[in-house]
């Protein structure tokens, strides 16, 4: 097993009350060690002392028990998250915190306990690691049978396994190629591409779309339809969603000193900022621009929208968090939920105002106190960043000018050494094409403003910020913001964009109709959150004021009165496989180590069913044919498919198949093998939401009932 790898597998929680005797024995269990499919971030090693225990802390092994010494354990957070799936019987070791010391309050040994591990006294307890009396630990046995299933959380060590297996890796590295991803797609040698060629007008080309894997792994995230990396063959028809706009906006708007700013210009505006929920404190934190080009302020919510300024202590009496000697114009702020070192738990990306100027990078152990700052590279303004949990990169999109406004591609796996750069180590990205049409009335060629992305579910998806104009000069003269509007974009490799629908999904208002979103309309870092069965868009947008026709840029009402609002969308709704009347849909073939189909369908009046198809043949796998489906008819974000005689697909885990979607009078949004009965769907969730407890789905339905 090369590496930290992330698997999927079906998993349950370590619940129940601690037994009031422990079931103990003095001899090990006899018999091989079990087979498993593991979930979470691990590496393999052998138990012996001085092996380092955690990905994510230095302790090593201090003693081994002789009977424990050289067997195979799983290294990996000291958080836990490991969840494994039994493949193969056979004795299940963990090693844990002994609970006779009253600081151990880490010990999981009541839960073990609960489950029918039994404690080995060989020897009762021994020194795992450190010197500390809470470091001492004991180990727990079970004789474990195929496709029991268990989670395992913090300060537990998993050992003496007779193998482990699973799906591909989110990534691994072929011979004498690139990369291959989650997805299966193989990436060039020469990674990233400088194949951009700035003269071509041509819409980029995509070539995971034109070659696809032969198989398709699906166990990461709900497989959604903005494409037809998917499909094979079908008769429905794809249609493109359109959020819509909150009748309440905006949700935050100019009101403290620092936002009002003076003589200068007002707002409340994230930019590209970031709007993430914070899962272990239960609450959306909001970074935002008080004042045009003043400061950042920090702003929490328990349901998105209303917000509460907390006094902090950078400025005191204020709710600033920037450091007082930066000056802010292009910024973004994105947790590092899985981060090993906890001063680095959020991390910063800024350039202050001016032309092409070094910008600099930071971390914050709370997202209020900056430290390590890295002075980058060159940047233009509105440069921003992002992190692609697919490839564990993080992504400098750079603004740039070779087709207008365009954009530069910088990635490293370090935010901080990744953060210095020379222009070698930038390689032309994204711009507009031929495609992008005029605006009707403003009738410039457009341009690319800016360019975020998130991860979401099993893709990437990114917002272009395309520019209409008119150009600063004409917007001064009036007083009125420029025209940027909000078009969606899909990755699977993270490099590669597809924009099918070229509309604006979050648009201007335009001059004239006086609302607060006129122009200068941008998506924030995070691009949406998660509320029940619907995805948030948090923007930005400015009124202007036509009164200040200062010649002062920092004054001019162009940039006067911005605030932030948010769209709406259904969940998974950016494309939708439709059928007036009937039609179907046949995948390419897929892989899968979940165990139940689910989907997100609106067929009230209509009918889906799912037929799983062998490979190479096409023909119906027996138990999974199309009539023997239990139809589908209902509007959810998340339903499970079962067919008559079996409600799992468990026995097709590691075989390829083809999904075979018969639907009439609906549409399909998405499906995804789940690991369990939940519906979780282990994809991303971009800036997150109400009950999702990290940066991916590890809930399914819990979610729909605990989101506010």
């Amino acid at each position: 097993m090369r590496g930290l790898t992330t698997i999927a597998a079906v998993a349950v929680t370590l619940l129940g009350p601690a037994l009031l005797h422990a079931q103990s024995r003095d001899t090990p269990l006899p018999g091989p060690g079990a087979a498993l499919i593991v979930q979470g971030l691990y590496e393999t090693d052998s138990f012996n002392e001085g092996a380092r225990l955690f990905s994510d802390r230095v302790y090593t092994v201090a003693e081994s028990p002789a009977w424990l010494r050289g067997l195979p354990f799983l290294r990996a957070s000291i958080e836990g998250g490991l969840a494994v799936t039994v493949a193969q019987a056979g004795v299940l070791t963990v090693i844990t915190a002994d609970p006779a010391d009253a600081l151990a309050t880490h010990s999981q040994s009541a839960r073990l306990e609960a489950l029918g591990f039994v404690w080995v006294k060989a020897p009762a307890a021994f020194q795992l690691f450190g010197t500390s009396s809470f470091d001492v630990s004991r180990t727990y046995q079970k004789q474990v049978t195929p496709d029991e299933a268990f989670s395992f959380p913090k300060w537990t060590v998993l050992a003496g396994f007779s193998e482990v297996s699973g799906p591909p890796p989110p990534f691994d590295l072929l011979s004498g190629r690139g990369e291959r991803l989650y997805n299966g797609i193989e990436l060039s040698t020469n990674w990233p591409p400088r194949t951009v060629d700035t003269a071509d007008w041509a819409p980029m080309a995509v070539p995971y779309l034109t070659a696809p894997p032969e198989v398709i792994p699906i166990d990461v995230g709900r497989q959604l339809f903005v494409d037809d990396f998917l499909i094979a063959t079908g008769t429905l028809q794809r249609v493109f969603g359109m959020p819509e706009k909150y009748a309440g906006n905006p949700v935050l708007r100019p009101e403290t000193e620092l936002e009002l700013n003076g003589s200068r210009n007002a707002a409340a505006v994230p930019k590209g900022g970031g709007l993430w929920w914070d899962p272990y404190e239960r609450l959306f934190k909001l970074w935002y621009e008080a004042g045009w080009i003043h400061t950042i302020c920090y702003a929490t919510s328990t349901n998105g929208l209303d917000w509460e300024r907390p006094e902090l202590d950078v400025v005191p009496g204020t709710n600033q968090v920037l450091p007082p000697d930066l000056t802010p114009d292009s910024w973004t702020v994105v947790p590092d939920w899985e981060a090993a070192d906890p001063l680095q738990r959020y991390k910063m990306f800024m350039r202050g105002p001016g032309g092409t100027i070094p910008g600099v990078s930071m971390t914050s152990a709370d997202g209020i106190h900056w430290i390590n700052r890295v002075i980058t590279g060159g940047t233009g303004d509105r440069s921003s960043m992002f992190y692609n949990p697919f490839r564990r990169m993080w992504i400098y999109s750079l603004r740039a000018g070779w087709r207008g406004r365009a954009r530069d591609y910088r990635e490293c796996d370090n935010f901080l050494r990744g953060a210095s750069w020379s222009t070698a180590d930038t390689v032309r990205w994204l711009a507009v094409d031929e495609e992008d049409p005029k605006d009707p009335v403003i009738q410039r060629v457009p341009q690319l403003y800016n360019f975020d992305a998130v991860a979401y579910e099993s893709i990437m998806l990114g917002a272009f910020e395309i520019h209409h104009g008119p150009e600063n000069g004409d917007c001064m003269k009036v007083g009125l913001p420029k025209i940027t509007e909000l078009n969606f974009a899909y990755s699977r490799d993270g490099f590669h964009w597809s924009r099918p629908d070229r509309r604006a999904h979050i648009r201007a208002e335009r001059w004239g109709s006086g609302k607060w979103d006129t122009g200068y309309v941008q998506s924030l870092g995070n691009l949406c959150t998660i509320q029940k069965d619907r995805l948030w868009f948090y923007y930005s947008g400015f009124q202007g004021d036509t009164n200040r026709l200062s010649g002062d840029w920092l004054q001019n009402g162009m940039y006067d009165n911005g605030a932030m609002g948010i769209a709406f969308l259904r969940r998974d709704g950016f494309a939708a496989m439709t059928a007036t009347g009937s039609g179907e849909l046949v995948t390419r073939p897929l892989l899968f180590s979940g165990a139940c189909v689910f989907v997100n369908v609106a067929c009230p009046q209509g009918e889906l069913r799912v037929e799983l198809q062998d490979a190479e043949s096409g023909a119906a796998v027996p138990g999974f044919a199309l009539a023997e489906c239990r139809p589908v008819s209902v509007d959810s974000t998340l339903h499970r498919v079962t067919w008559q005689d079996v409600d799992t697909v468990k026995a097709l885990r590691g075989r390829p198949v083809r999904f075979r979607f018969t639907l009439s009078n609906g549409a399909l949004y998405a499906f995804w093998v789940s690991r369990d009965d939940t519906g979780r769907s282990d994809g991303y969730v971009a800036g997150g939401g109400p009950g999702y407890t990290g940066p991916t789905d590890t809930v399914g339905h819990a979610v729909i009932g605990n989101a506010q």
